[in-house]
């Protein structure tokens, strides 16, 4: 029995360690950010050049609409370039978009993937460009979008993510992941800069200076993650990332429950299989280098999403109280569950507080079962593209 006990203990102290670190993570950060300003760059008279690729594959009306769009975004015509990677789209797409002022440039893969798609696009971009912007299928940029990242770029950043918000909230499943998107803006993006750390890359809506995206993109060749294995790549190499708040970019939030599962399948694999890519082996560059950046982008692959941890403090807390004397006690958990959720609360932009925040938040138990299976089913999810469908 005693040794049981012992087990225990020790099971439920390296918990502690691992959750009780993470939540202090997300209210020290989600605090900080909410109490302290990060300096924007000045309006710049200089303009950059600039290349937008948008990645698309399949969702042939998608497609129309969003290089429709990006067409009419407020800058010199001739200081930016859109080409269209056209991915298994029908004839008659590839048709209507290279009647548009765009380059529409046909790819074939046996096996689709983003980063195939952007190796392509630069091996037929021509020289002169000095940034490059990755736009997904779906979405639709503000119209100033691109005088807002320039003004970082001119700035002397060589790296700029945009604040990518959701466009749609019809379902509850759509309210709840416009929601994380915000708390990872906040927390992951916006306070990371607080301490001059990088902001995560999402995928999209970031522009780099273009050589070193070019460098960057050839040593990516990622099934999916290709966003993460870049932020991971340009930190070890001392390269921060801004982040661009008033850089609007507008992104389709999954509806469908099983379009959901799927999504968040892929994102765990590669999150975890970049984690023993890069974590494992180069933990040591923090004491060599000094590289914190680098350390701190490494335990974001390490960490559980939050939708987990909104169920297991609770549940580790009532533990600690039905074992008292085994492991940390009540109060410490209590300390660290009230520290994950007034971290995750505070982040939560003022404006989902309405009606239909209510009827998302009863999904959130049928989501945190969801993913906790989706942690026994990440083999292979990776080494095939899931496709995520839109307009569900």
């Amino acid at each position: 029995m005693e040794m049981i006990k012992y087990i225990a203990a020790v099971i439920t102290s390296i918990l502690f360690v691992y959750l009780g670190i993470y939540s202090s993570y997300l209210f020290i950060f989600s605090a900080a950010g909410k109490l302290i300003k990060v300096k924007k760059p000045p309006v710049s008279a200089v303009l950059s050049k600039f290349v937008i690729y948008i990645c698309s594959y399949k969702e042939d009306e998608i497609i129309l609409n969003s290089a429709a769009s990006a067409i009419t975004l407020d800058y010199p015509k001739e200081l930016f370039h859109i080409c269209v990677i056209a991915d298994s789209l029908k004839p008659e797409t590839v048709a209507k978009l290279k009647k548009m002022p765009i380059q529409v440039l046909e790819v074939v893969f046996e096996s689709s993937t983003k980063s195939k798609a952007l190796h392509k696009a630069i091996d037929n971009t021509t020289d002169g460009f000095d940034a490059a912007i990755v736009f997904d299928i779906d979405n639709i940029a503000a119209p100033d979008f691109l005088y807002q990242i320039n003004n970082y770029l001119q700035a002397g950043n060589r790296v700029v993510q945009g604040h990518r918000l959701a466009k749609n909230t019809n379902t509850p499943i759509a309210v709840l992941d416009a929601i994380s998107e915000e708390i990872n803006n906040h927390i992951f993006r916006k306070s990371q800069r607080v301490f001059n750390l990088s902001a995560a890359i999402i995928g999209s809506g970031m522009a780099l200076e273009y050589k070193l995206f070019k460098e960057v993109m050839l040593q990516i060749d990622a099934v999916g993650g290709f966003d993460k294995e870049m932020g991971l790549l340009l930190t070890r190499n001392n390269i921060g990332v801004a982040y661009a708040e008033d850089a609007l970019i507008y992104d389709e939030k999954v509806s469908n429950p099983e379009v959901f599962k799927k999504q968040r399948r892929r994102w765990l694999s590669a999150q975890f299989n970049l984690f023993r890519k890069y974590g494992l082996n180069d933990l040591a560059e923090l004491f060599k280098h000094g590289n914190f950046d680098y350390f701190n982008e490494i335990y974001q692959t390490a960490i559980l999403p939050r939708i987990l941890m909104l169920g297991l403090m609770p549940f580790m807390l009532l533990i600690s109280l039905l074992t008292p004397g085994i492991g940390p006690g009540w109060q410490l958990w209590f300390i660290a569950t009230a520290c994950c959720y007034t971290g995750i609360l505070v982040a939560v932009p003022a404006s989902f507080f309405n009606d239909k925040l209510l009827s998302a938040v009863l999904k959130i138990p049928l989501i945190f079962f969801t993913m906790v299976l989706l942690l026994f089913k990440l083999k292979g999810a990776n080494k095939k593209f899931i496709h995520t469908p839109h307009g569900q």
